[in-house]
Order: C-alpha cells, then structure tokens, then sequence
C-alpha cells in the first residue's frame, strides 16, 4: 500500500509544492510511520504568499459583517466535524481523545470570538476636536500575515492565530509542525467550503527552511509564533530585522505554589491533571511544584500514590489518561532530562521510565515522573522538560515562594493553592508572570481575554487571541477633519493646536 502523502494547502487546493522533500509523520502509540509530510521550498513560500497578497485586495473590503458570517459557517462546519478532527489529532500527537477533544474546543472558542468581528472593529469618534473639527480613529488590516506553531496543539494554536488575523480582513499562511500537519489542512479545507475565498488561507509545511523564507519574505507583514524560547528569540530578531510585527510566545516553567492551609486533595488533583494531562506537552504544563511550609510530606505522598496508578496507553482508549510522547527523539530527550535529575541529587520518588505496554512495545511511552528534593540550581529545575515529569521544591514560608517564581527566567502561567483570600490577592498582585489562577491548575485565559507570557516566555509587546489579537492583526489610522466654507485661509507654519 501507498504511503500517504500530505501536501500544502495554497489557493484553495491541496498544493504538492516544487520541493522534493519530505518529513516522516508518526502515529506515537505505535511508533509507525503513517504518512510523508511534503516540505516546502523557498518558491513555494513566495507562490503561497502570492496568493494571499492577491487574495488580500478583495477579503480586506469584504465588510466585517461579511467576514464574519463566513466565520460562522466556519464553525458550524467545525463542530459538525470535531469527532474526525479530534482523530486526527491522536493520529500524530498521541495526546488521548478527551484531552485532543478539550483542544479542538478551545480553539473553536477563539473562532466563537472571531464571529463578533463587527462590533470589536468600530473606531472611535469625537466631534468637535476643535471649532467644526471632527476627529475619528480606524482599524484596518495589515496584509499577509503568518503563523508558525508548535506540534504540541496542532488545531488550538493555530486557531489562536488565522481566525483572528481573517477576521480582521487580513490573509494567512500558516506553517505547521511538520511532526503533525494533518489536522492544519483539514481546518483550511473546511474554512473553503465555509465560504472563504481561494487564498485567503493558505497552510505551507516545512522545516527552518520555510521559517526563514517566511521571515525574510518582504511580502508578509506580521509573524505569530508558538515554540520554545530559543526559536522565539529567533523569530522576534529576525521578524524585527525584516520590519515585521511580530508576537512570539516562548518556553515555560510554571510553578504551582502550594500553601499549609490549602484543600490537599484538589491540589494534588490540579496537578496531576496539569503536570501529567497531554504527557507534560504543554507550556501551561505545572512542572514545579512549590510545597510551602510542612505540606511537603502529604503532597509527595499523594502524589506519587496518584503518579503510580496513572493510566498510561494509546489515545483512543477510553482508559487512558495520557497518552505516548510526540516522537522517538523527544522521548530520548525526555528520559535524559530524568536521568540528569538523578544525577544532579534529586530524588527520584515514581520512576516512569521503564514503562512497557503489550502491543505498543514501539510506542513512544514514558510514564509518569516524581521527583522531590528538587533545588533551583538544578538543570531539571531550571529548564524547560515538557514531559511528564514533576518536580516539588521546598520553600520555607510564602515570600520564598513567591521569590522562586519571580527570579525563574520563564514566566508564562502560575497558580496558588490556598485557603486564604489574602494570601491569594497577595500572590496575584506581586507575582511576575503573565497569566496566574488561584485554586486553578492551567490558568489559561477563555478566548475572551488573551494569552500570553511575560520575561522570557513572551517577545514582543502583545498576547494572542481575544482583545490584543485585534490590536495585532490591525493598524490604527487616525482621522482629524474639517469642512471650511468660504474663501480658505492662510497657510499657518505652527503645530496645529484645536481652538
């Protein structure tokens, strides 16, 4: 039988591209290859681009109510279809069915926000700035916009990007993980038959080759970005120096601050759902968790009672509470980073590494990882896993806590368990990271509000998605206005004042 090849998606047809290259896609519960991923060229980025600048003249007048009433078709073809795209998604990531399922939601709510387009595009207007002179201000689109995101939501952090970006009037490429493109070209598929015209998105699959012809290509005037910090250092200094705008969300280490007086039992829940849910392939994922005082023997007791029971198997069984790791090289790096943790000192309470599941003996499995003891010089501290591996460290008392946070280079989520409102408050005002839940584990913003990191876990000045992504997707215009009667007056060679 054939291997199945996916292609690109540009000007509204599946597009094979000039390049020869190819990716190998894997399904992660078997470790087989199930499908060659085809890998753009340079051309085929500036073909792809062509086609949305050309796209872009005709979409960016289309009126807001317009667009959003494609926005609508959109989603109502999404949920029609959510039980195939929820598939897809356990196919190439691996993460189980209700957790892939929780992802497709979460992207469909930014398209629910993206479907009230009219009202968040009005400008504002004062009349009379100055004697018969009326001023008002617009939003309008930039152009050719791209996305570049990670492997680890291939259907919600994409939606965090192109829905916004359309709506506004702008057009879209977007570039996938090539470890999972499919669920990527099926949403494009179904925003065509929604009513959106040919080349308004476009999805091109590649490598750091495609990156860069996407960042230099003078075309394309706004760069999102999903990934680890490095790459999105990458991306902020090269969309800069190409004068582009640019959003680009980075790496993480959250901290879930455990406090003496908190409910133990929804604590050690939240993080078992938040440190072990999608295997740790998250960056809202609580890696560290912070004991507080004397909690710490109850906390590593429970939890590592809960780590050992944890169900691990393939997505698709009901079972399952995590699934497999993306790829063999990732769970390679995984398993090195627990086998640093041992020799850095930590202890190693729930060892996951030795997991074996009859008939996915290929599959790319770790289960489950505890570690205490765990200090902030380490590397297992310091740096970004994404796997299933906690670890807990001790604080004396609350500003310890509070200072562990705030000195890590990452700050994209945290969150606090804790009984008492003034603790809460307290840790909500003074801690340096950009999205915080109380009594919450994944404190990640409804599509409403926006997302988004600060330090190193954000570069750029704007979150994604709800009000900052329309501040993103448009440029502000300005108009001041008069309508003298009469003979005109003199020229004035001052600043204009409003009199």
């Amino acid at each position: 039988m054939p291997m199945k090849i996916i292609e690109h998606f540009v000007n509204g047809i599946n597009f094979p591209g000039m390049s020869k290259r190819t990716s190998k896609v894997f399904n992660p519960a078997t470790g087989e290859q199930t499908a060659e991923v085809k890998l753009a060229s340079v051309q085929d980025v500036d073909i792809a681009v062509q086609s949305a600048k050309k796209a872009f003249i005709s979409w960016s007048n289309k009126s807001p109510l317009q667009r959003a009433r494609v926005m609508f078709r959109f989603k109502e073809l999404i949920e029609k279809n959510s039980e195939e795209l929820t598939k897809i998604i356990v196919s190439e990531h691996g993460k189980v069915f209700d957790d892939a399922k929780g992802e497709l939601t979460r992207g469909l709510e930014v398209v629910e926000f993206a479907c009230g387009i009219p009202q968040m595009l009005k400008g504002e207007f004062t009349e009379n700035v100055g004697t018969e002179i009326d001023s008002w201000s617009i939003r309008q689109p930039l152009g050719v916009c791209a996305g570049i995101t990670p492997f680890n939501f291939p259907a919600m952090v994409p939606m965090w990007m192109f829905p916004m970006a359309i709506a506004c009037g702008n057009t879209f490429i977007l570039k996938p993980s090539e470890k999972d493109p499919s669920c990527s070209i099926k949403l494009a598929e179904l925003f065509t038959e929604a009513g959106l015209p040919d080349g308004v998105l476009n999805v091109v699959n590649g490598d750091k080759e495609v990156v860069d012809a996407i960042l230099t290509n003078k075309k394309v005037q706004a760069i999102s970005f999903v990934g680890s910090t490095p790459i999105a250092k990458y991306i902020y200094e090269n969309s800069a120096k190409n004068e582009k705008r640019v959003q680009a969300l980075g790496g993480a280490k959250n901290h879930c601050v455990v406090m003496p007086d908190c409910d133990l039992d929804q604590a050690v829940n939240g993080l078992m759902g938040a440190a072990y849910g999608s295997a740790g392939e998250r960056c809202m994922a609580q890696s560290v968790a912070v004991a507080v005082g004397n909690i710490g023997d109850d906390l590593v007791s429970k939890l590592s009672k809960k780590v050992d029971a944890l169900k691990v198997g393939p997505g698709m069984d009901k079972n399952s509470e995590m699934g497999p790791l993306v790829t063999k090289e990732h769970l390679e790096k995984v398993r090195g980073y627990v086998d640093l943790g041992v020799k850095e000192g930590a202890k190693l309470v729930v060892d996951g590494r030795n997991i074996k599941l009859q008939g996915y003996e290929k599959g790319f499995f770790i289960g489950g990882c505890l570690f205490d003891n765990v200090n902030r010089d380490m590397k297992i501290y310091k740096e970004e896993i994404f796997g299933p591996v906690l670890s807990v460290v001790r604080a004396k008392n609350f500003d310890e806590a509070i200072d562990l946070v705030n000195k890590h280079e990452f700050g994209n989520g945290t969150s606090i368990y804790t009984r008492d409102g003034d603790t809460g408050r307290t840790f909500a005002s003074q801690i340096k990271v950009g999205m915080v839940g109380i009594n919450i584990p994944i404190p990640v913003p409804v599509a409403f509000h926006s997302f988004g990191g600060w330090k190193r876990s954000l570069f750029g000045d704007q979150h994604m998605h709800g009000p900052e992504g329309v501040r993103f997707y448009t440029k502000l215009k300005t108009i001041t206005s008069r309508w003298p009667s009469g003979v005109r007056s003199n020229p004035e060679f001052i600043m204009p004042t409003m009199k």
